[in-house]
């Protein structure tokens, strides 16, 4: 296989809304660039970046699936990031390594809400954009609006790089603004250069000089020439539109159908001239140690450099095993040598390096600064660490992932299912570190938490598809915690006299409520020997025990402070056992007094739906006990801003198809935790012992 140096490598992350087409226009882009001999749809399941079960069926993108190709000596790497709700977290660790994001616009939807969330994304890792408004030849769709969509919401300089030649279903062509030249194309995507048209000269005409004075305004010298002259030459704006677009002061947009491939080429043109290569970042930045702690150190994309590399995403293939794959920031890779995996200080063996090609991979034996691999069966790497050379160690910073939104029961249908269940889960957790798995200690059940039910489900299908484990789903739970509402000074005293050696410990300790979201603070305020120092971390290891099982419906208990003050010991029946029991005591009496309180969490919940039904929908929300806090016009539609209790909205989404003819769609994410309403904490508390989260009775 070629390999390519690092200013010869474009990496794009395809974000946006789910159907805007990203998946589609991947495999455009490949066939027209002549990778693959046939152009894969979407809708027969031939695309080359949606190759597993469940993302066939249901016509999604279920994770960032890679893909690359060849254009004009340049390589340039496809991220093809999910557009859903409950699947658009993946789209961060992409952006997180790409050098350039590609929006993919609806064009007859124009800007919707992941559209929005996957820009902010963007935002957060300083990424330049590029603009692809898709599905031009469908029945409504307008490039005009979905435009002035992306004006309204984004605030930054978007300007047309093709404008498009006919509309709907006649649209066959574009206006290159930049070259000044016009384009059909044929049913292959292959173009034939046309007289630009006379209808619509002066929006070309017009843009064009837009461009020109953007440029101009990028340099004092250039500004004055465009004073003298009225124009720039040619020579003087195609560098410094690509400067324009790495400094992201310009985001260019391109008229395309995905479906009839009009456009593609030209998109494929111009990424090669004007998105960045890894070389134009200054540096990449990480710490000495993977808690962040250390010193700052820089490593600019070169060569040159030592090496390192950051793991994005991780593949478990049931035939190859565990694929990672890996962005190099510095330094080249060659097959067959040892790395040092500074996350988990462990040294690797890379075997193989690869090219990815959806799900198959293509060997290679050296890799250059920027370029995207996998390797095969790395003993403990996994997503999100740094490999680098160990003479020069560097941790470059994790990619976060939101907080789970909704967990589920899920429970094994056999024996022979509940043996497998713990490996397939870990494998399945691996690829997706947005999910969590754990055993509830209480009610012994395994508790899967995710983005969305949606998540879950997929979830469940790959257990039963790949791993061969059936499992059955609960309802969801919601995540309800508990505090304390009063100050008290309680005593926890453990002693147990059994004839040998006794057990003795005895604490004295303040309990009192903190604001929401502070979580648990504890302060030693003992002074002199009244419990010896070895002793101290046990009553709080004992507090935070008893803490995971609340007294009000048993869910876990947060946002208070202790104070230890005093207690007491015995020379010879004190051990760590004891005290960590006396904690337990101490907790568990201060539940008695302190009026302990139950939690729900609140999320921040954005409705989008036709501004003809907003009534409805707000009416509706006001009856989950959601508060509304705005609303907004973005292009046709109506966003409405509320905060909704999570246990009001498990059932939504089919309620808001209902009130809004499937034409609505929400986000929500996590905001806060707040006081459940007196008169529904009694059917809280039934459910609870129902699940058996409420002990009867308590044992030390």
């Amino acid at each position: 296989m070629k390999v390519f140096s690092t200013e010869n490598i474009r990496n794009i992350a395809l974000i946006g809304h789910g159907d805007a087409g990203k998946t589609q226009l991947v495999s455009s882009m490949l066939y027209v660039a002549g990778t693959t001999p046939r152009l894969g749809k979407v809708d027969e399941g031939t695309t080359v970046t949606d190759y597993e079960e469940d993302s066939i069926e249901r016509k999604i993108t279920l994770n960032t699936n890679l893909a690359y190709l060849e254009h004009k000596n340049t390589k340039i790497n496809l991220l093809d990031t999910p557009g859903y709700a409950a699947f658009v977290a993946h789209a961060r660790p992409a952006l997180r390594v790409a050098d350039c994001a590609l929006v993919v616009v609806d064009g007859v939807n124009g800007i919707e809400v992941q559209t929005e969330k996957t820009w902010s994304y963007a935002n957060e890792f300083l990424l330049p954009r590029f603009m692809v408004i898709n599905k031009l030849d469908k029945e409504r769709a307008d490039f005009g609006h979905a435009l002035d969509t992306a004006t309204q919401t984004f605030a930054r300089s978007i300007v047309p790089f093709t404008l498009p030649i006919g509309a709907e279903a006649n649209f066959r062509g574009v206006v290159d603004v930049v070259h000044m030249k016009a384009y059909e194309f044929d049913s292959n995507g292959k173009p034939k250069e046309i007289p630009i048209p006379n209808e619509g000269r002066e929006i070309v005409d017009k843009t064009r000089e837009k461009l020109i004075e953007l440029v101009a305004e990028s340099d004092d010298k250039l500004l004055e020439k465009y004073f003298e002259n009225g124009t720039l030459d040619d020579e003087d704006i195609y560098p410094n539109l690509a400067k324009a677009i790495a400094n992201s002061r310009l985001c260019p947009v391109y008229a395309v159908s995905a479906h009839t491939l009009v456009g593609i080429s030209i998109l494929l043109d111009h990424i090669v001239e004007f998105a960045p290569n890894p070389a134009t970042h200054e540096a990449e930045y990480g710490f000495s140690n993977p808690e962040e702690t250390g010193e700052r150190i820089a490593r600019k994309y070169s060569d040159s450099e030592p090496f390192s590399a950051y793991v994005f995403r991780t593949i478990a293939d049931p035939f190859a095993g565990r694929i990672n794959v890996m962005k190099i920031i510095s330094g080249k890779l060659t097959s067959e040598s040892t790395v040092y995996n500074s996350t988990r200080d462990t040294q690797e063996k890379i075997g193989a390096l690869h090219y990815i090609q959806g799900k198959n991979l293509e060997k290679i034996n050296e890799a250059h600064t920027g370029d995207i691999v996998a390797v095969v069966k790395l003993k403990d790497t996994q997503t999100g660490d740094t490999l680098c050379d160990k003479a020069n160690i560097i941790c470059y910073p994790k990619v976060t992932y939101p907080e789970p939104a909704i967990s589920f029961a899920i429970e094994p249908k056999s024996r022979a299912d509940e043996d497998k269940i713990s490996t397939a889960l870990h494998r399945i957790l691996e690829e997706d570190p947005s999910l969590r798995f754990e055993r509830d200690p209480q009610t012994k059940e395994f508790i899967l938490s995710g983005t969305g039910q949606l998540h879950i489900e997929t979830v469940v299908n790959k257990l039963k598809k790949r791993y061969n484990v059936e499992v059955a789903l609960h309802p969801p739970k919601v995540p309800y915690k508990e505090t304390i509402t009063q100050t008290v000074e309680v005593q926890g005293k453990h002693k147990k006299q059994t004839g040998g050696r006794g057990q003795y410990g005895d604490c004295k300790c303040i309990f009192e409520p903190l604001p929401r979201g502070a979580g648990f603070e504890f302060v030693d305020k003992i002074f002199g020997g009244a419990i010896p120092q070895n002793f101290r971390p046990a009553v709080e290891k004992g507090i935070l025990e008893a803490a995971q099982t609340g007294a009000v419906a048993g869910y876990p208990v947060v946002d208070f402070r202790v104070t230890l003050i005093d207690g007491s010991y015995h020379s010879v029946d004190s051990d760590e056992f004891s005290f960590r029991a006396a904690g337990r005591k101490a907790f568990r009496a201060a539940m008695e007094k302190a009026k302990p309180a139950l939690l729900e969490p609140i999320m921040d919940v954005e409705v989008f739906c036709p501004q003809e039904v907003a009534g409805d929908v707000i009416g509706d929300l006001n009856s989950r006990r959601g508060r509304v806090q705005g609303m907004e016009m973005r292009g046709k539609q109506q966003v409405i801003k509320a905060q909704v209790p999570l246990a009001e909205m498990l059932d939504y989404q089919s309620k808001l198809n209902s009130i809004t003819q499937a034409r609505g769609s929400y986000h929500m994410q996590f905001s806060h935790y707040d006081f459940v309403p007196a008169n529904l904490v009694p059917k809280i508390i039934e459910q609870a012992r129902a699940d058996g989260r409420i002990r009867t009775q308590e044992e030390d």
